[in-house]
C-alpha cells in the first residue's frame, strides 16, 4: 500500500512541474508570447529580461529560455539551496530557507536594481514559486537581516499562517506587495506564478511581487497583538509598523494603482491540478476515489486526526465492496511549537494520525501519507510522514510524549514512517492521501 501512496503522490508531482505547466500556458508565435489566448508581442527596441524566486524558479527559468532563444537578453533567479540547475542566460543565485540569510539579500539587491534599469521598451518577465518570500529578503531601511530572521522566526513558531506571515514581509521588506512592479515601471511585466497558498491568491503568492496588496500596516499591527509579539520583535519593527499604521509612510500599492496597467499575471500550476492528476493515478490503481472538496487548515495534529475520520466516513459512505478508498486532499496546515523537537507541519499530522489509528476500529486497514510538494518538511530532510495501521504499536507512549515535544521526525524515524523524496522543483502546497481497504479486498496495511 506505501508503494500506491507513493505512485499517487509523485503523479501528483508530475502534474505541477512548472517547465511543464509554463508551456501549457504559453506558447511562442513568431516574435510574440501567447500568454492564454493573449498575444504579448516581443520588444522591437527593448529587452526581455526575466527574474524571480523560488524552491521552482529554475525549471521555470529553463522553460522560459527555450521559448524565447536568443531574444532573451539576460536573466537572474533564486533557488533554495540544493534547489538550481545550469541555465543559459539566467544567472541563478541559491540562498536559504525558511529563515532568510545574506545571500538572499544580496541576490535580491541584484534582482531589484535590474528591475529598475527596465525601461519603457523593455519586457520583464517575473517568475515566481512557493519559498519566493523567504528567499528574496529586501528590508527597508532601519530594518536589518537580523531582524528579518528573528521575525521569521517568532512568525513560524507562533503558528501564523503564510497571508499573515507574508503581510509583515510585504511592509517590511522593498521587494513583495507589488513592489517589484513599482520597481520595474514603466515596462511592461509578465508574471507566471505556481501557487502554493490556499485560494491561489496572487497578493500572497511569493508576498505578491507584481500584484496589488490587500494587507495593510495596521493589520500587521493587529498581528503583533493577536501573537503577543511586541515584546518579542525587534522594536525597530513595530515602531516602522506604527509609523506605517499612521499614515508616515507610504502603503504597498494597491488594486487600481495605474503601475498595474502594464502588468500581468497567470497562475500556470496550483494544488487542484495535482490532486486531480493523484486521483486518476488512484483509479488507474483499481481504487474509489474521492477529493476533499475544500483545502484543509488548523493546527496540523488536530488535521491529521481530522482527516482519518474523514477517510473512515467517505469510505463508508462512497466506497466500494471489494476496493480499496482513496480520499484525496490538499491544504496547509501550521504547527504551534511547544517543545523543542524535530519535525514539520507533514510529519506532525502523520504522527498524530498514526496515533488516531491505534485506537479506531478498523484501524489496521488505513494507510496514509502527509507530504508537501516541494520535497521538504519543515527544517528536515523528509518531505513527510506515514501513517501506517499498527505501525506505533508497542511504541505508543514514547510516540505521544515525542509528539508534545513537536518532535515528529525522531518518532516516525523509529518507526519507519518517514517519507523522502529530495528537492522535488515545485511546491503547490502539501497532500494528503489516505486509503482504507475493504475487508474483502486482500491485503491488509
Amino acid at each position: 500500500m506505501r508503494q500506491h501512496l507513493e505512485r499517487i503522490f509523485r503523479a501528483g508531482l508530475a502534474a505541477v512541474a512548472p517547465d511543464a505547466a509554463l508551456r501549457r500556458h504559453v506558447r511562442r508565435e513568431g516574435d510574440a508570447l501567447c500568454v492564454d489566448g493573449e498575444i504579448w508581442p516581443l520588444p522591437e527596441r527593448g529587452r526581455v529580461l526575466v527574474i524571480g524566486a523560488g524552491k521552482g524558479a529554475a525549471p521555470l527559468a529553463k522553460a522560459v529560455e527555450e521559448l524565447l532563444g536568443d531574444r532573451m537578453d539576460t536573466g537572474a533567479i533564486i533557488v533554495k539551496y540544493g534547489h538550481g540547475m545550469p541555465l543559459g542566460r539566467t544567472e541563478v543565485y541559491e540562498a536559504a530557507h525558511p529563515v532568510p540569510d545574506a545571500a538572499g539579500q544580496a541576490a535580491t539587491r541584484h534582482i531589484l536594481r535590474l528591475a529598475e534599469g527596465a525601461g519603457v521598451d523593455d519586457l520583464v518577465i517575473c517568475l515566481f514559486t512557493g519559498g519566493a518570500s523567504a528567499l528574496t529578503p529586501a528590508p527597508v531601511p532601519g530594518v536589518t537581516l537580523e531582524d528579518m530572521q528573528r521575525l521569521t522566526t517568532r512568525l513560524l513558531a507562533c503558528g501564523a499562517t503564510i497571508q499573515e506571515m507574508n503581510a509583515f514581509r510585504k511592509h517590511l521588506s522593498l521587494f513583495g506587495g507589488g513592489q517589484l512592479a513599482r520597481a520595474a515601471a514603466p515596462a511592461r511585466v509578465l508574471s507566471f506564478l505556481v501557487s502554493d497558498v490556499i485560494g491561489d491568491d496572487m497578493g500572497v503568492i511569493a508576498s505578491g511581487p507584481t500584484s496589488p496588496d490587500a494587507s495593510t500596516f495596521a493589520e500587521c499591527l493587529e498581528l503583533v497583538a493577536r501573537y503577543g509579539l511586541e515584546r518579542t520583535l525587534p522594536a525597530t519593527l513595530v515602531d516602522i509598523l506604527h509609523e506605517g499604521a499612521a499614515g508616515r509612510r507610504p502603503e504597498t500599492p494597491k488594486a487600481g494603482d495605474p503601475l498595474f496597467d502594464r502588468v500581468c499575471t497567470r497562475i500556470v500550476a496550483g494544488n487542484g491540478q495535482a490532486l486531480a492528476a493523484a486521483a486518476q493515478a488512484a483509479r488507474e490503481l483499481g481504487m474509489a476515489v474521492h477529493v476533499r472538496e475544500r483545502p484543509y487548515t488548523g493546527e496540523a495534529r488536530e488535521c491529521g486526526v481530522r482527516l482519518v475520520e474523514e477517510a473512515c466516513e467517505a469510505a463508508r459512505r462512497y466506497g466500494e465492496e471489494g476496493r480499496t478508498f482513496c480520499y484525496l486532499a490538499g491544504g496547509e496546515c501550521t504547527v504551534t511549537l511547544r517543545g523543542t523537537g524535530r519535525g514539520g507541519r507533514n510529519q506532525e499530522m502523520a504522527l498524530a494520525a498514526a496515533l488516531s489509528l491505534l485506537e479506531r476500529d478498523p484501524g489496521d486497514r488505513v494507510t496514509a501519507l502527509f507530504a508537501g510538494t516541494d520535497g521538504t518538511d519543515g527544517p528536515t530532510d523528509a518531505a513527510g510522514g506515514f501513517a501506517a495501521g499498527r505501525a506505533l504499536a508497542g511504541r505508543e507512549a514514547a510516540a505521544r510524549e515525542l509528539l508534545e515535544e513537536n518532535d515528529s521526525y525522531t518518532a516516525l524515524a523509529q518507526a519507519g514512517l518517514l517519507w523522502r523524496t529530495g528537492p522535488t522543483l515545485t511546491n503547490v502546497m502539501d497532500m494528503a492521501i489516505l486509503c482504507v481497504e475493504s475487508q474483502t479486498s486482500g491485503s491488509r496495511a
